[in-house]
């Protein structure tokens, strides 16, 4: 069955979110990939798998309003794709299986399914940093 590994967060300014997360919480850098246009940074506690995801956008100017900072639950699950056509059969709304890389490094092979009230929910393949 699925299991909850991290929910998102966008945030403008890394190093101050880093440390707020850090004395307030307690959570630890877990992993960072810095892409051209943003870059994530997974925090975690140490006691826990759950990861916090602070999304930095390059180049972000403006605050975001909370209506449009964007963010989402995922869930890890044995065989995406097998997950996939369940939820379509189901007639869930989902997008697209995708494929993230850092570089030539696949990182995730995910879809993100859409819930009652329009909120995001990824769907991760079980494997690399997400086990």
């Amino acid at each position: 069955m699925a299991k909850p590994v991290h929910s998102m967060i966008r945030v403008r300014d890394e190093a101050r979110s880093r440390d707020y997360y850090s004395r307030a919480f307690g959570l630890e850098p877990a992993d960072r990939f810095d892409f051209p246009d943003f870059t994530l940074l997974y925090l975690r506690d140490p006691s826990s798998p759950f990861e916090l995801e602070l999304t930095v956008n390059k180049d972000r100017e403006k605050p975001y309003d909370m209506g449009d900072g964007y963010g989402h639950l995922a869930f890890v699950v044995e065989d995406v794709e097998a997950e996939h056509a369940r939820h379509k059969e189901a007639g869930f709304t989902v997008t697209d299986l995708k494929t993230l890389k850092h570089g030539d490094t696949p990182l995730a092979r995910f879809f993100f399914a859409t819930d009652p009230d329009g909120y995001k929910i990824e769907v991760i393949q079980r494997g690399g940093r997400f086990s």
